[in-house]
């Protein structure tokens, strides 16, 4: 198997990129850390990868929303660049900021003619959650997730309740197996995940949505924060697993290029 080599989109205020690159590196991958400034440099710079991650973090210091800035200059200056990464069969991942990034460019769920589908806004607490989750996964389709039913992950964001502009892209996304990660709980009732199992009230509980490919999936909890075993809140209590549960994701993104 060839060895995929993973672009790990950087910007001022990201701070999990080379957590990402690690995880990616521990799952038999070449990682590069590129600043956004590079590819604007050279467009052509993505072809030379299989894998875009674009890691956690504050890009642009979250100004105007979480993720917009960044999310503009891909829109205005990179978006057929990453049309064609995308159209060449390669895989993209967003982690929380990126996902955010990923809803806000368009590279996730394409516009209408009213323009962005879906995004990710505030919290419904109306503040910074941190926090470990219990998630449960639709993997049919999403690449990162083939193999995974269900997995503990750790969140931390302020601007994460994914919510679509209508009912209708909401029902096309679940029942066309997009909705690839929800949020879950032995308390829910009637499907509805409470606070704080679901720690920003997505809609349908959502935690990670992937494209209509399967290639390209954005989630808001922090895989590349669990790929060792001791990363766990109870892994003295032997609930760590012999290898963080995380570490999976980044494997299957590998594996896929075997």
């Amino acid at each position: 198997m060839a060895t995929p080599r993973v672009l790990i989109l950087r910007a001022p205020g990201t701070n999990c990129d080379n957590e990402s690159a690690y995880a990616f590196q521990c799952a038999g991958a070449e990682t590069e850390l590129v600043h956004v400034n590079r590819i604007l440099e050279n467009p052509n710079l993505p072809s030379e990868f299989q894998i875009l991650c674009l890691p956690g973090g504050f890009s642009y210091g979250d100004d105007v929303a979480a993720g917009r800035i960044l999310a503009n200059q891909i829109r205005h200056h990179l978006q057929d660049v990453l049309e064609q990464f995308k159209a060449k069969e390669k895989l993209i991942l967003g982690i929380c900021n990126g996902f955010q990034i990923l809803i806000k460019s368009g590279l996730l769920l394409p516009d209408d003619e009213q323009g962005a589908t879906a995004t990710l806004t505030w919290n419904d607490s109306g503040k910074f959650e941190d926090r470990w989750v219990d998630l449960a996964t639709d993997n049919e389709k999403c690449v990162f997730l083939r193999g995974i039913d269900s997995i503990y992950l750790p969140v931390a964001h302020a601007e994460g309740k994914f919510v679509t502009r209508t009912d209708q892209l909401l029902d096309s996304l679940k029942a066309n197996s997009q909705l690839a990660l929800s949020y879950t709980s032995p308390a829910s009732n009637n499907g509805h995940v409470p606070y704080p199992a679901n720690p920003n009230g997505s809609s349908e509980n959502i935690a990670g949505v992937c494209d209509e490919t399967g290639r390209v999936f954005g989630l808001m909890p922090h895989p590349e924060r669990f790929i060792d075993r001791t990363q766990h809140p109870r892994w003295t209590r032997g609930e760590g697993g012999e290898v963080g549960a995380g570490l999976q994701l980044f494997t299957n993104a590998v594996e896929f290029f075997a």
